[in-house]
């Protein structure tokens, strides 16, 4: 077994540095160094204080440590790392894209009232676990050992679950609402004919680049990744996984 310093290298560097983020964020609110009310979404102070900064740090508050932080974290580690891994296995600039798209769309849905929520992290994650769903749909989830269910289901499962354990419904819908439109534009509506609006933009890649995150992408006449391949091919939609609770 690896030991939890190599395990944390292991990760695939998006994925690891928004899970260290959301980590050292809960860490330092729990040491008493902030108030979360200073990083909150509040459109009304970012707009006529110009406290611009709460469009970015909401992100990474999950709440304080509890099971559900922990749950969510896990969710970074589990899901996010096997989309790294494998639909974007060498594609860390798509990857980083689908969560800037991710987090834009989620700031747009809570502008409007209804749909407002002080934090998003936990609609930015519950958006990674709706991506994961849709590229592993016939994965087998064994949920808390209690229930088995595809992949496919499992984001609804999920909030299921915050409903009924008394957490908030919004901030989950949020992530499904956003996963989906992210899904939709970039693999349902070319697949039914219709062009790629939202393909990785060239600052993205150069950024990327420049700081030398993740694998250097696949050069036109390389062999593609296996995992790539298997991938495509829904070689990994019949594995199993487990979420312990």
């Amino acid at each position: 077994m690896s030991s939890p310093g190599e395990f944390y290298k292991s990760l695939p560097p998006i994925s690891k540095a928004y899970g260290t983020a959301c980590l050292v964020a809960t860490a330092v609110y729990q040491l008493g160094l902030y108030n979360p009310v200073h990083i909150a979404l509040l459109y009304e102070r970012v707009f006529f204080r110009f406290q611009v900064w709460r469009l970015f740090t909401n992100f990474f508050f999950l709440g304080p440590f509890s099971i559900n932080f922990g749950i969510r974290l896990l969710m970074i580690v589990r899901y996010g790392v096997q989309l790294e891994k494998g639909p974007f296995d060498r594609r860390t600039a798509d990857f980083l894209w689908m969560m800037i798209f991710g987090a834009f769309a989620l700031l747009v849905l809570s502008a409007i009232p209804f749909f407002w929520t002080p934090f998003l992290a936990i609609s930015l994650v519950f958006m990674l676990l709706y991506v994961w769903s849709r590229e592993f749909p016939n994965a087998q989830i064994n949920l808390y050992g209690l229930v088995a269910l595809k992949a496919f289901y499992l984001p609804w499962a999920m909030l299921a679950l915050d409903v009924i354990f008394g957490s908030a419904l919004m901030p989950d819908l949020l992530g499904i609402i956003a996963g989906h439109l992210y899904y939709f534009l970039t693999v349902l509506h070319p697949l039914a004919g219709g062009k790629n609006i939202l393909k990785t933009p060239m600052w993205v890649h150069k950024l990327v680049a420049r700081w030398r995150i993740g694998a250097p992408p696949i050069t036109r006449g390389q062999p593609v990744n296996n995992v790539q391949q298997e991938s495509s091919s829904g070689v990994f939609r019949g594995r199993s996984y487990r979420l312990n609770g």
